[in-house]
């Protein structure tokens, strides 16, 4: 029996069909894949953006690491040092970076679940509030902790603990106007309104300053209706 002579071309011809038919499954993977990435995304966005209220997810334990968990204590403690809000995330008016969005996708494939009630911390300003700074994206898990699944932005100001000290209640805001009123008199010229320099003199004008200064404050805390730090942490008032 003699056997057929091979034709090059006609081997060239299979093999590009066979390489032909390889491609257009990879492509109808890749296809579904892309689909289901989409999805998800679709999917992850709309719940960020919905901000429902959960009491927890059902994330696996031993797969999540420990320095990223947060109970609601220790976010409050930090929210009214640096006078920062901490809402759900349908309030969020910033943008979420891909990278956020990636994290979850990469979060509920290892955990096999959808993750829900997402919670923000970050300025009043990038918050939508009732009447762009350092964000912190978290997930409850129950019991009052919350997970930290991304954060992005700038870095706040390294004195802003400081600037918002007085702020945090009425005992900081009284002494700082204090320390500001006793310096305004000092800088006022000695005998600038008597002869006499005594220190009763100094004492009233100290009395007069610290009034109009007081004044001022009270003014503007209640015409921009401003609250102290532990009343709007977890406030979604705008005039909280």
């Amino acid at each position: 029996m003699l056997l057929k002579k091979t034709n090059i071309r006609e081997k060239l011809n299979a093999e590009k069909l066979r390489d032909a038919k390889l491609q257009q499954n990879t492509l109808e993977q890749v296809y579904r894949i892309l689909l289901t990435d989409s999805k998800n995304q679709e999917r992850i966005e709309s719940t960020i953006a919905e901000g429902k209220v959960v009491p927890t997810n059902a994330f696996n334990f031993d797969l999540l690491e420990t320095d990223r968990i947060y109970h609601i204590n220790e976010i409050k403690n930090i929210c009214i040092d640096y006078r920062l809000r901490f809402l759900e995330s349908k309030y969020f008016k910033g943008q979420i970076p891909q990278e956020a969005i990636s994290k979850i996708k990469l979060l509920e494939k290892e955990h096999k679940i959808e993750v829900t009630g997402y919670k923000i911390i970050a300025p009043s300003k990038l918050f939508k509030l009732e009447d762009k700074d350092d964000p912190l994206l978290f997930a409850p898990i129950g019991n009052e902790y919350f997970y930290l699944i991304h954060q992005w932005g700038n870095d706040l100001h390294p004195l802003r603990k400081l600037l918002m000290w007085p702020f945090k209640n009425i005992i900081n805001l009284t002494f700082l106007v204090v320390a500001i009123s006793f310096l305004a008199t000092l800088m006022i010229p000695s005998g600038l309104f008597s002869k006499s320099n005594s220190a009763m003199e100094f004492w009233i004008l100290f009395f007069f300053m610290f009034k109009c200064i007081a004044s001022v404050v009270i003014f503007y805390g209640f015409a921009l209706g401003k609250n102290f730090n532990p009343a709007i942490w977890n406030s979604k008032y705008f005039n909280a």
